[in-house]
């Protein structure tokens, strides 16, 4: 099952897995390759505008559990593109943040649309979710330290995969994510970050696909913090699209 090529578009990581047939590269070929698919991956960009909504389910602890509605939306132009994402209970608006794309530039935030943030303001969460912003706007891909570490299997998929590192990592950040890339699709398979320590921090992994008008599209995801328990999880309302 190919990973899905639009929703990497509107910035949200795709995991899954297993290991086989693993090929290292040495380092100088690392840095070059591993430089050249961020930037790939960096400039990307949808050919349309397009929206996606659905709900997003956060379990802090067994306890303590609560459910928004969000959407997004991408609005493209000939020099960039631009993802609006809002959360609202059904009365209020809880969470509104845009990041606009430019090619070979870095990522502009917006908080609530107004307030324009650095990347090391993005470690922010989305509606108290487990995303961050920088999740959701590939801020990683940025990063100065790109290594295209190997090429393996993962799913029955050839990937390559990327290890981003950030020698000074904002308090509460990632100190580096490892994200396995299909060739195909250059959709996200898998990914890991890691804190400062450089322990696990969060996994990323979806959950359940839909066949929507004879192809596949991510019905689910989840994104956990392994060191705390808490999960959150998008599903997403293929039917409406």
């Amino acid at each position: 099952m190919k990973a899905l090529r639009a929703w990497l578009m509107v910035g949200l990581l795709l995991v899954a897995g297993s290991l086989q047939a693993v090929t290292t590269n040495d380092l100088a070929t690392a840095e070059r390759e591993g430089r050249q698919l961020a930037e790939q991956l960096r400039n990307a960009r949808p050919n349309a505008n397009f929206t996606n909504s659905g709900t997003l389910a956060i379990r802090a602890s067994k306890k303590q559990r609560s459910t928004v509605r969000f959407n997004s939306r991408v609005v493209a132009t000939e020099t960039n593109w631009t993802s609006v994402y809002e959360a609202t209970d059904g009365t209020n608006n809880l969470s509104m943040f845009s990041v606009e794309h430019r090619p070979d530039s870095p990522s502009r935030y917006r908080l609530n649309c107004t307030n324009v943030l650095d990347a090391s303001q993005t470690t922010l969460p989305f509606a108290k979710s487990d995303f961050w912003l920088a999740d959701l706007g590939l801020e990683f891909f940025h990063w100065p330290v790109q290594l295209l570490t190997r090429k393996e299997i993962k799913r029955g998929e050839a990937c390559s995969v990327l290890e981003s590192r950030q020698p000074a990592p904002p308090p509460g950040g990632y100190s580096r994510i490892v994200s396995w890339i299909d060739n195909d699709t250059g959709g996200i398979l898998l990914a890991e970050a890691y804190d400062a320590k450089g322990k696990l921090l969060k996994e990323f992994r979806p959950t359940e696909f839909e066949k929507v008008n004879g192809e596949w599209h991510l019905r689910e995801m989840e994104m956990e913090n392994v060191q705390t328990g808490s999960r959150s999880t998008l599903v997403f309302d293929l039917k409406s699209q």
